[in-house]
């Protein structure tokens, strides 16, 4: 049974729209942009004087920064391994450093007599 609801299955602002409706659209420009495993991706951007397109682009696929020189791409981020905290100490100190510390807190602990 109809309820006489008019607007029944629509949203506010649906609707028919055309151009006169909207107003122009801005001049767009495509740029193609490349990533190191050579995905392009085409990006559009407001053509506006005095405004320049970014140098870089992220691609969308991969997450690579992607560049408009399709032969030099730009390289892909380095990621650093996780580095443990044994991996930061052995950066600060020599192997005889550690033997000597090492030495010492045993020494400390028999001392004390928790260990023989």
């Amino acid at each position: 049974m109809a309820g006489g609801n008019a607007i029944r299955g629509s949203r506010v602002g649906a609707g028919p729209m055309g151009e006169a409706e909207r107003g122009d659209t801005a001049p767009r420009i495509r740029i193609s942009y490349w990533c190191a495993n050579g995905h392009e991706t085409k990006p559009s951007f407001a053509e506006e004087s005095g405004v320049e397109p970014p140098e870089t682009w992220d691609c969308p696929r991969c997450g690579f920064p992607a560049g408009t020189d399709r032969a030099n791409p730009p390289a892909p981020p380095k990621n650093e391994p996780y580095k443990t905290h044994l991996a930061y100490v052995k950066e600060r100190r020599s192997d005889s450093d550690g033997e000597a510390i090492l030495n010492e807190a045993l020494e400390s602990l028999r001392a004390r007599g928790l260990i023989r």
